[in-house]
Order: C-alpha cells, then sequence, then structure tokens
C-alpha cells in the first residue's frame, strides 16, 4: 500500500477514536455512493453528521481541511443526501471537517464542526 494511503487510513482511524471519546456515535466509514464516498457518517446531539476527514503528515503547503474545495463539498452533499434517502433518516444534518496533522508519533487533530452548508445547486 502506497504511504500516503497508509497515512489516510491511519488518520481516519485516528478521526474516529476522536469522535467517538467524544460521545458520538459511528454508522458507517468510507461509505461509498458510486464514486463519491462520506469518510465517517455518526450521530450526536440528535443530528446526523457527516464527516469529512482530511490527514497530511505536514502543513508545508496547505492546512488539510483548505483540500475540501466546492467541487468536494458537492460531491459530499450528493453522497449524503443518498444515504439520508436510502436510509430514510429523518434528522437535521450538519457537515463537519477533521484536520488532521501527523506531529512524530502524535495526531494534532482539529474538528471543525458545521463546516459548510449544502449548496443550493448541488444537484
Amino acid at each position: 500500500m502506497a504511504l500516503h494511503n497508509e497515512l489516510g487510513k491511519s488518520g481516519e482511524a485516528a478521526a474516529q477514536g476522536f469522535l467517538r471519546q467524544k460521545g458520538y456515535q459511528i454508522l458507517d466509514c468510507n461509505w461509498h455512493s458510486g464514486h463519491k464516498e462520506l469518510d465517517i457518517v455518526a450521530l450526536y446531539d440528535n443530528k446526523l453528521i457527516v464527516a469529512e476527514v482530511k490527514t497530511r503528515s505536514g502543513s508545508e503547503y496547505e492546512e488539510p481541511w483548505q483540500a475540501v474545495d466546492n467541487k468536494k463539498i458537492r460531491r459530499i452533499v450528493q453522497a449524503a443526501h443518498h444515504y439520508i434517502k436510502l436510509h430514510q433518516i429523518d434528522l437535521p444534518v450538519r457537515f463537519d471537517i477533521l484536520s488532521l496533522l501527523r506531529q512524530s508519533d502524535k495526531w494534532e487533530i482539529e474538528h471543525i464542526e458545521d463546516a459548510f452548508g449544502a449548496p443550493l445547486q448541488t444537484f
């Protein structure tokens, strides 16, 4: 497995543990809708939380969360819409970003709650 794939998987596992410690109930990880993916789907505070995980080994160029651009947001929202319809979920939805930096043997985790809303012209 490529080094960046290992870093990504390790970051997603750290993000899941981080959310569980905060009391989130993880429903799905790496859920696919065609070519679109939801990194983490969870329940918290009577809301459906869709969390995008971005992992980096350094921040020389940009912070991990800065990689979530408008195209990525549209894809996440489209996949979330499919997930909600498929599972017949009737809860408010919040989109979060977990930005992870690997610092030696530790993770620096920034949890950005309500990081973005669904664009009006998503579909």
